[in-house]
Order: structure tokens, then sequence, then C-alpha cells
């Protein structure tokens, strides 16, 4: 831990009064002591995963945490604030602030040393501790595990054997005579989406109730040192299982048959008691989950439990997001790649031949042809990989093949991007209906290898090939062609609709739908889609440009780590990175968001008007050479930029009128945020 946190980096009196203000002021002691290489960059990161998920707990204590690749080695900072910073906990303020920094390929050990650390901050000895401390060295110490404070001798006895993954196993040490009665056995598994913190302090709050109910409890611990797995023995001895994560569990058909509470990491950290006394009850009901179709059920058929609680639609969309994630890569490589041929060769270097037979070290033309053939290689997996991802977000591994397969058919019978959806969904539901059937146990191995895959690819086949691949053809043909003839005023309209979707969340669901509905058309490009691909991008580059401009004109209106926001904002506006914008929409929601949406449909619907059109997929103001008429789709990004900076200033303007409040010489300060 010595190299993680040193005096330098202990604030004891931290002054931020925001979360945001908070973690500048930390990372500012990073960047002094040369572990952080870009200030604006790293904060980008920390706010983008703030924004997932508040980082406050219980207890005063809030703990901003991130991967970032402007970090140079794992580090810790520490402030202490006296009157408290919201960090989005259900009991107030935290005045004990942790930002922790880890790089994107931070090794195993040192997150090893953050995730302990993550656990001791269950222990309310040391936090009391930190709250009590007044040098800074000490302090750093006191983290580095050098200074522990001892337990008092009140404390009850209890065993605590560390797991196969090191987290504790708790579980009441008798003075004399063992019980008569075996103990409640659980296994757990908690996991978040950054792996760093929330995981192991759910572990370890778990493991602290377990101890004082006299549970015995093994937990898995899935973050970002890798995870161990928990051995089949102990999974098949337990008595219930709970799942804190908020990501999906790895392996989860292991806890098949199993009663499971199934939450969120904050319940493992806040409400732990209560998740092993719902176990408690699961167990003494007789409910068991049936984990192949991730539905929780009782055997005689009663009602669905746990994560199936979630809407449809919430499912559903989960399940599509899961697809275009992993498709996106495929977009991103693929596409400018071929933007990238066209930039050097052309688009008459779409009908080269082949570069397996006609290559040329010397042409420009030769690797241009080689750059798009690859490309266009990408891109032939876009359809295919969604299938795929969307039917093994429904269930797992073995609904891989028959989505693939699917999204294969759907290529062949031109069905295009909605085929694919359709395959992936249908993929996903033949599975999860195979595997509710009941099958003798020596048939189980080879189910997910061999049973279900044959059975399910040849079902998704006969639907796609005869049943609904070529009515969906034929809607894809007729979306196509809807999209070729779109002019005037529809083409206007459609650029509004995808201009609002970009901006509402900024790198959320709508916008990952919309920029989804705009790369499936560049897998067969039409001049339909090529307009709506730019219609897409440039509404998405609105809401960091417009905020970037805001804090120019009108700095006063912003908080000084706003205005610090701004200046990385106008890079990572160009660059078509819409979440750049999310801290100001954190701070401010009722003003940005509905002003940044403005200015994004806007700029959608200029784009169509002008008939801009883009080959890549990505890049911003940098693929400018490969966009049509290309003037003119830059004073659409401008205009929607001026709309949503006039307008997010004349709202704030307002609302800072508003809220101040009367004149005292106490109140020099007037508040801007909402």
């Amino acid at each position: 831990m010595s190299e993680l946190i040193t005096a330098a980096l202990v604030d004891l009196d931290l002054s931020a009064e925001t979360k945001q203000e908070a973690a500048r002021s930390l990372a500012e002691r990073m960047v002094a002591e040369g572990r952080v290489t870009d200030l604006d960059g790293f904060l980008a990161d920390v706010a983008a995963r703030e924004a997932q998920m508040p980082t406050g707990l219980d207890g005063g204590i809030g703990i901003p945490h991130c991967r970032s690749e402007h970090v140079t080695a794992p580090t810790l900072a520490f402030g202490r604030s006296g009157p408290g910073i919201d960090f989005g906990a259900a009991d107030g303020p935290a005045d004990l602030v942790f930002l922790i920094a880890a790089p994107t390929g931070a090794d195993d050990d040192h997150l090893t040393i953050l995730s302990a650390l993550a656990r001791r901050l269950m222990d309310p000895e040391f936090t009391e501790a930190l709250r009590a401390e007044r040098d800074p060295g000490a302090a750093a110490a006191l983290i580095r595990g050098e200074e522990a404070p001892t337990p008092e001798a009140s404390a009850p006895k209890a065993s605590a054997s560390a797991s196969n993954d090191g987290t504790p196993v708790a579980g009441p040490v008798p003075d004399s005579v063992a019980p008569a009665t075996e103990p409640f056995r659980i296994v757990a598994v908690t996991s978040c989406p950054t792996g760093i913190a929330h995981t192991y302090m759910a572990a370890e709050s778990l493991a602290a109730a377990a101890r004082a109910e006299g549970v015995v409890l093994d937990v898995e611990t899935q973050g970002s040192a890798g995870f161990e797995r928990l051995d089949p023995a102990l999974i098949a001895a337990a008595d219930a299982v709970v799942w804190a994560h908020d990501v999906e569990v790895r392996e989860k058909a292991r806890f098949d048959g199993k009663p499971i509470v199934d939450t969120g990491v904050k319940a493992g950290i806040n409400r732990p008691a209560e998740l092993i006394a719902e176990a408690r009850q699961k167990a003494e009901r007789g409910e068991t989950t049936t984990l192949a179709t991730g539905a929780a059920a009782r055997q005689d058929g009663g009602a669905t439990t746990g994560g199936d609680h979630a809407h449809f639609g919430v499912r559903l969309r989960t399940y599509l997001m899961s697809g275009v994630s992993y498709m996106v890569p495929f977009v991103a490589a693929g596409g400018l790649l071929i933007a990238l041929s066209f930039a050097i060769g052309g688009y008459e270097i779409a009908g080269a031949k082949s570069v397996a037979e006609h290559f040329v070290w010397s042409e420009a033309a030769s690797w241009a042809a080689l750059l798009n053939q690859i490309g266009t290689a990408a891109f032939a997996f876009l359809v295919p990989v969604l299938a795929g991802y969307i039917a093994y977000g429904m269930a797992d591994r073995p609904a891989l093949v028959p989505g693939f397969v699917g999204g294969a058919i759907a290529l062949t019978i031109n069905a295009g991007f909605l085929g694919g959806l359709a395959a992936g969904l249908l993929a996903g539901a033949v599975v999860m209906a195979i595997q509710r059937v009941k099958v003798h146990p020596t048939l189980r191995g080879i189910m997910p290898v061999l049973v279900i895959p044959l059975i399910a690819s040849a079902v998704v086949g006969f639907l796609m090939f005869i049943v609904v691949g070529k009515p969906i053809a034929s809607l894809q043909r007729a979306l196509t062609d809807g999209l070729n003839g779109l002019s005037g005023s529809n083409a206007i309209i459609l650029g509004i609709v995808l201009g609002l979707m970009m901006c509402f969340d900024m790198g959320g669901p709508l916008n990952k739908v919309a920029y989804a509905f705009a790369v499936g058309g560049l897998a067969d490009p039409t001049p339909g889609s090529l307009k709506v691909m730019a219609a897409v991008m440039a509404a998405g580059m609105v809401p960091p440009l417009a905020m970037a401009l805001a804090t120019t004109v009108r700095g006063r209106l912003f908080s000084r780590t706003e205005r610090e926001n701004g200046r990385a904002a106008w890079v990572l506006g160009a660059s078509f990175i819409s979440e750049g914008a999310i801290p100001f929409a954190a701070a401010d929601p009722l003003r940005v968001i509905p002003s940044v949406m403005a200015g994004g449909a806007v700029t959608g619907a200029l784009s169509m008007a002008f008939d801009c059109t883009l080959r890549a997929p990505h890049g911003g103001i940098f693929v400018v050479p490969l966009i049509g008429n290309p003037f003119l789709y830059l004073l659409a990004i401008a205009a929607g930029t001026a709309v949503g900076t006039a307008l997010v200033v004349l709202l704030k303007s307002v609302g800072r009128n508003t809220e101040a409040p009367a004149p005292a010489p106490e109140t020099p300060k007037i508040s801007v945020a909402a």
C-alpha cells in the first residue's frame, strides 16, 4: 500500500463543496505527484463512472473511483470534509472521501490492495480513527495498514477463515460446545461496473453480517483483479445464494437450483442483514431458481423471484444493449478502415480486385484496397455479432451459436439489421425454452455444448428461412427505400428525432439506440442511410460543444470545476464523445439536458436538410473529408451548438435571478445550481 498513498495525497481539511470539486481537489494532488497525466481527462472518467451509480455509502463515506488511461499507477487520495459533501448516500453527506484511481491495465496485486481498503471501510473503528487523526502522514499510514485500530475486547468471537478468493468466510466459534444443528450456509457473488471498490465492500459487509447472524458465508468477488471461482463443493453445500451485483454474474449456471436473492451491489453494502434474512426465508419456503432461463421459480411452478421482477421493457432493453455493445467495436474498426481507404483511394476503391490476387507494395491504390477489404470483412460480422450477443444476454453461452447462425441467415436473405435483431431475440427465446425442459442428470453435461446449440440452431434456422425471414426482409427493404426517398419535411423530422435521442442521455440507452440504427445502415450503405449516419454524429457532437462554448462566453454562471471541464469538452465534442457533457448534466439536469436536446434537434434537422452524408461511424471533425457537403455539415453543428449554448445560458441566468436570496451580509454567494 506504501506506493498507493502518501502524506502528499492526504487532505485533512478538504474545502470542496460539491463532489466534482472534491474529485478535482484530490486529483490535483495526484497530478502533482505524477500519478495522473491529464487532469481533465481523468476527471471526465471519474464523472462517467459517477453517472453510472452514485458512489456515496452510508456512514459518511464517498468513494469516487475509476479506471483511466490517464493514470500512471494505482493511486489513492484521501480527503476529510468538515461539513460533508453529497455523494448520493441515503443517510446524508460524506465527510471521508477516497478518490481511487487505477490504470486501465492495472496489475492484479495493486487492485487487490485497493479492494482490501474497500473492505476496511466497512470497519467503523477504522473510519473513526481516520476522523480523529490530525496528521496527514499518520492518516496515510493508517490507510496503508501500518496502524490498524485495536478491536474491542467485547467483540463477539468469530471465525474468519478465507474463502478460495481471499474473502472472509464468516461463522461463529463457540466457547465450548459445538452447536447441535448445522449452521446455515450461504454463497454470495458481488460485482460492480468498475470492480474496484463496491465489489469488495459488499463482500466485507455481507461477511460481517453473517458473523453476527451465525451464518457460514463464502463470497466470490468478481472484481478488477479477476475472480477465483467458488469451490463447487461449497456451492453444492450452500442453503442459499446472494447475488449483490450491478453487472452480469459470470457463469451463473453454477448456482442452478438454489434459492437466490438477486439485488444490486449497494444493497449488499447497506442492507446485508436483510439479504441474509431474505435468503433464509427463501430456503425455508423451498424456493429455487432455474438459472438456465434466468427465471426464479418455485419447483411447484410458483411465482418468479429475484431479477425477473424487472419490467419486460427493461429486460428487452438490456438484451438489445448487450448486442449493441459487442457490435460497436466491429463498427468502429471496420468503419474507420473503410473510411481511411476512401480517403486514400476514393470511393471507387470499393470495386477493386481482391488484394489476395493483386497487391502492389508501391501503389497507394493497393493499400487503399487492402484497408477497404479488411474493413468490409469486419463489417460482415455486424449482424451476426449483434444477433449472437442479444441471444447471449438472454440465455448465456448456449445461445451464442444459434444467435450467430440466425444473424448469418439474416444476411443471406437480405434481412439486414432488423433481421439480426429478430434472430437474436428468437435464438435467446428458443434456448430459454429448451432450458426449461427437465432432463436426466446424465444428459446435463452435454446439454450446453451439444444438445442446446444443435436444436436451437435448427429451430432458429427454420424460423428465419421459412417463417419470419421473408417478412422481415421485406420490411428492411421498405425501410431502406423509405430512407432513400426521404426529402423535405420527412427527412427533417427524422433528423429532429435522431438529434433528440442522441442528446437526451448522452451515451445512455436512447443515445445508443439512435447510434445503432445509424451504424446498422452502414452494413449495406445507401444514400438514405449515409444521411442518417451524418445526422446522428453531428447531433452527438452538440452537447459537449455547447457546454464548452457556454463556459467560455458566460463563465460566471459556472463553477470553477465546470469551467475547467468546459475546456476538455471542446476536444470531446469535436471527437464525437457525447459523454463530455455528462458532468454538466449531472450537476444541473433541468437546464442542461433540455438545452442540448434543442441544439441536437436543430443540428439533426439541418444535416438532413443539407443532404449531408457520412461513410464513417465515428471520428467527429477528423473525418470531415469523408462527409458529403462538409461545409454545410459544419454549419449545422455550429448552429446546434449556438442554440444549445444560448438556451443553457438563458436558463442559468433566469435560475440565478430567481434563486438569489434577499441581500444579506452573511450570504455573499448566489447559488446557480439547480
